[in-house]
């Protein structure tokens, strides 16, 4: 199977999708976009681990990494490899004591993996040709990641963010994910984003 590099480009609200959100991943060594929609609770879970915020108790992500860990096993790999009736399929390839597995897996927990483990991301060349696209000049100045910076050479800086107002978002963010309301903590962690990523 012919197969693409792929990371993580940037998460949003899908506002077509009631409450789902919309995971971009951008091909490594080229140029074509794969969007994904995928539920809030594995958005959050992305997102949590990208951003290094660390829930006082293990989210079911972290759950399954520490399992696999204790089992002696390694995630090598994670791959898209499926699209069939507009639903995207994935595998986790685990090895454990030198055999490899390959388990069924939706792309959003399979992503969540990859994440907490420095898996390599792939997509089978046939999904990307189907599902993937090219963004216009346009449409990549608009895109930001998941830290609010724009997809540019020159990043924004910070220098004229009211200090006041995102230490405040940031220290709620902190009660919010102490308390474990993480829906909470998604909307503050998009006004943050925005909040930073607006500043030039």
């Amino acid at each position: 199977m012919n197969k693409v590099q792929v990371e993580i480009l940037g998460l949003s609200a899908s506002p077509t999708a009631g409450g789902a959100y919309a995971l971009l991943l951008k091909e490594i060594y080229g140029v074509r976009r794969l969007p994904i929609i995928i539920g809030s609770f594995e958005a959050q879970s992305i997102a949590l681990e990208m951003e290094g915020i660390k829930p006082p108790r293990p989210l079911t992500h972290d759950l399954l990494k520490n399992m696999i860990d204790i089992l002696g096993g390694t995630v090598t790999e994670i791959i898209i490899d499926e699209l069939r009736e507009n639903t995207f399929y994935a595998k986790i390839k685990v090895e454990i004591a030198h055999l490899s597995n390959d388990i069924d897996s939706r792309p959003s927990d399979a992503i969540a993996l990859a994440v907490r483990t420095s898996a390599p991301l792939y997509v089978a060349e046939d999904v990307m040709k189907v599902a993937s696209f090219v963004p216009s000049s346009e449409d990549a100045d608009d895109i930001q990641d998941l830290r609010g910076e724009k997809e540019t050479e020159s990043k924004p800086t910070k220098k004229n963010i009211p200090e006041t107002k995102l230490a405040q978002l940031q220290d709620q963010l902190r009660e919010a994910i102490e308390k474990e309301d993480y829906e909470r903590a998604a909307k503050l962690r998009d006004e943050i984003n925005k909040l930073s990523g607006n500043q030039n």
